[in-house]
């Protein structure tokens, strides 16, 4: 029997076995996003927005259902997160899951568990916000165009930016190649050159089965003007939801040690690229280490 036919099989016990009263979290859920929020450090004018457009109140509205995720169906457990340092950094990950929840639950681990909370400054692929209503609330959520001024605009701001090297290649990877990753870019490591910011590899367990991919058309994707379009047990038969769709996984979020690198933003490639490939080992640690110590997909 298939690793993929295991996960289906056990989906509905899983569910069953995670059902609970969760509409009482909620309003603890809300006062405590309010609380950490009110503790992060922003810097807000007098319309209560910061430079980029974040605004506390309607992130703590519109994060609510992602606190909830976190929290109650993917119960993420972040291990060393009190290894990101204070003030500017890059946090960098492996990517997986078709759709966007990995970087979402990295960014709750940094709001929710972090000391002091953090907010995670996301780039986002310009397709991202193309889509109705993201234009408007990714801003006001910590997202941004994922463009090299944005980031280093961020970074030269002391502000905590994520990103994922390994782009779409990486989140539409089908099933079979779950942890293996994809070869990175090396613009994130010129930034944090330019920027003198230190690089937190990170290791996101379980996003790799919340929704098995079978394949990934990425030439018909690019007639569709996407960057890829992935086959999955719920894509695309069941159109946007089925894009939204995910297994009750649980999640793991390994964070490293963070690693500094001297040199210049302008040096030669394969400087750079060797300094990347240390980045990417590190990441590949991680993720060898939480697979061997979690003890289960689903638990």
């Amino acid at each position: 029997m298939s690793t993929l036919t295991r996960l289906l099989e056990n989906l509905p016990r899983v569910s069953a076995m995670r059902a609970g009263p969760l509409p009482s979290a909620l309003a603890e859920l809300d006062r405590e996003l309010a609380q950490r929020l009110a503790r992060a450090p922003l810097r807000l004018n007098a319309f209560g927005y910061d430079p980029y457009g974040f605004h506390p109140e309607t992130a703590r509205r519109m994060l609510l259902p992602s606190a909830l995720l976190y929290r109650h169906y993917f119960r993420v457990e972040p291990h060393d997160i009190q290894r990101v340092p204070a003030g500017r950094v890059l946090l960098v990950g492996n990517h997986a899951g078709q759709f966007g929840y990995d970087g979402v639950m990295l960014g709750m681990a940094m709001l929710l568990a972090a000391e002091p909370p953090r907010i995670v400054r996301g780039m986002g692929e310009y397709f991202l916000f193309r889509t109705p209503g993201m234009a408007w609330a990714g801003p006001r959520m910590g997202m941004v165009v994922g463009t090299p001024a944005n980031c280093v605009a961020m970074l030269e701001a002391d502000e905590c930016v994520a990103v994922f090297p390994e782009g779409a290649r990486g989140a539409n990877k089908p099933f079979h190649e779950r942890y293996r990753l994809k070869p990175f870019g090396t613009g994130f490591l010129r930034i944090a050159l330019e920027t003198d910011t230190p690089i937190v590899p990170v290791a996101i367990i379980g996003s790799e089965e919340q929704q098995p991919g079978i394949a990934n058309l990425e030439r018909f994707g690019r007639l569709l003007n996407l960057p890829s379009f992935p086959i999955t047990i719920s894509m695309p038969w069941f159109g946007p939801l089925g894009a939204m769709f995910a297994l009750p996984v649980k999640y793991r979020i390994h964070f490293g040690e963070p690693l500094r690198f001297e040199g210049e933003a302008t040096d030669e490639d394969e400087a750079v690229e060797a300094k990347v490939e240390v980045v990417r080992a590190a990441i590949a640690d991680l993720i060898e280490r939480g697979l061997r110590e979690r003890t289960g997909v689903f638990r």
